[in-house]
């Protein structure tokens, strides 16, 4: 649980997965740890407590994104990553900043929807194969009325009826009841058993129809908050269709609609805007390429004005949703960029005060490289060998080869433009390249990559700075 995690622990799970950059993750630590402090306050103190925001800066690729990134997913908390540079200032062609914080809550509903899918999934379940066997072995309308033919004796005439009168009505119902009931139990031994699922089915679903409205979302319409889909669904209800599936797929088919009929979805959009409001996270990247180096002259429509515009969210606004209103006081910003030609002093200076942490990443040396490589848990030599395994083709990498493959992308990162642990998937990608390719023919299935052969493929692109300026 969050409420659990110590600023120790939230680094330690940090570490499974970004190699170094320690001041940044103590940060992040310590900004996430004073949320669950407040949540702890005495009501008169909560609403006082605002999180302290953080700016990172640091060169591409040193794992500002990712620190974030797997802070949102460690706490299950609505996370959006935005560029600064792709917003303008309001009343400009472009996207408005109020978008965030829109896109935020579209994903804090995703993410409540997903949790109470997971809750309901036995329910669903149930139900599923409950309609199944009612494609399979339908209660129709006809035997329906030979139950109520049996106790009317409006149907009987003459010896007919002096018959009717005679027989038992009561056994005779119990007798097709338990056959009825017999045979159910049948087939549904047989679905529980998997004996059906290629078996053909007739089912009913909703056609897709999409609205043209979208047509228009990156303008205007996302700004106006109001879903075009439910109130043209109230309008035209949904159109269904029969489908001829086998059992397999109409499961999948079914258990979505079941699942849907089951979320309570006011509920969960109750849930998700309080957990928007109060564990939203935004990450704002190349926030340096809006800082004003120099003074220009005319209207600063994608720099000053969109630092106006990002400063009342930051402070603290009410943004209209289609779900609702989303009030942004808790929200945590975290701004990140390379400031190369620009400081952090460049930004206007009542958004600088809105950013009261800075944190600067190191630049990746050789042995950060090299563990990269190998010790995360979704390092990219387990990537590799594991999707070169899906084609039978066991592939082992020395340890004298990372260490070259470590000190060619740090060379490489030294000549030309420095892109971090970027860099390892080029020349990752250039290494393995011919036995990516050749993988699902090649007669031998096991290959040693040492030194030696690393040196071979890439010593003379790294010579040549043009040449490796192209290629890696």
């Amino acid at each position: 649980m969050i409420n659990d995690l110590t600023p120790l622990q939230i680094v330690s799970e940090l570490n499974k997965y970004i190699i170094g950059q320690d001041n940044a993750k103590k940060a992040v630590a310590v900004a996430l740890r004073n949320r669950i402090r407040r949540q702890k306050l005495p009501p008169e103190l909560i609403d006082e407590v605002t999180p302290k925001n953080i700016i990172m800066i640091g060169p591409t690729g040193v794992g500002k994104t990712e620190i974030v990134r797997r802070l949102s997913k460690l706490v299950k908390a609505p996370f959006v990553k935005v560029e600064a540079t792709k917003f303008t200032e309001v009343g400009y062609v472009g996207r408005d900043v109020e978008s965030i914080i829109r896109d935020l809550t579209e994903v804090g509903v995703q993410l409540v929807r997903k949790e109470w899918a997971g809750k309901v999934e036995g329910k669903a379940k149930q139900l599923v194969d409950d309609k199944i066997i009612d494609y399979l072995f339908p209660v129709s309308k006809k035997r329906r009325e030979q139950k109520t033919n049996l106790l009317d004796g409006s149907f009987y005439s003459g010896i007919e009826k002096e018959k009717k009168e005679s027989f038992d009505v009561s056994t005779k119902k119990d007798e097709r009841e338990e056959r009825f009931e017999r045979t159910r139990k049948k087939f549904k031994d047989k679905l529980e058993k998997g004996e059906l699922e290629n078996r053909l089915i007739e089912v009913e679903v909703e056609e897709n129809i999409k609205s043209t409205v979208e047509v228009f979302s990156n303008s205007g319409i996302e700004g106006m908050g109001i879903n075009f889909k439910d109130i043209m669904g109230r309008m035209f209800p949904q159109k269904r269709k029969k489908q001829k599936v086998t059992i397999a797929e109409a499961r999948k088919i079914l258990l979505y609609t079941e699942t849907q009929k089951l979320i309570d979805m006011d509920e969960v959009i109750r849930a998700a805007i309080d957990r928007v409001e109060n564990l939203g996270i935004v990450f704002i990247d190349e926030i340096d390429k809006i800082a004003g180096q120099e003074k220009s002259y005319g209207p600063d429509v994608s720099r000053g004005g969109v630092q106006r515009d990002i400063l009342p969210i930051i402070e603290g606004s009410t943004v209209m949703t289609k779900h609702g209103a989303v009030k942004t006081d808790h929200v945590l910003f975290i701004a990140a960029g390379a400031f190369t030609t620009s400081k952090p002093s460049d930004l206007i200076p009542e958004l600088q005060g809105r950013f009261p942490i800075r944190v600067e990443l190191n630049i990746l040396n050789k042995e950060d490289l090299k563990r990269i490589l190998t010790e995360p848990c979704n390092s990219l030599i387990k990537q590799y060998t594991a999707l070169l395994a899906t084609e039978d083709l066991k592939i082992e990498i020395a340890d004298d080869a990372i260490d070259e493959i470590a000190e060619t992308s740090f060379l490489v990162n030294e000549q030309t433009e420095n892109i971090g642990a970027r860099r390892l998937y080029t020349v990752l990608e250039k290494l393995l390249e011919d036995i990516s390719f050749n993988a699902p023919g090649l007669k031998k299935k096991q290959f040693t990559i040492d030194k030696k052969y690393v040196k071979k493929k890439l010593q003379t692109i790294v010579k040549n700075e043009d040449l490796s300026r192209y290629i890696l």
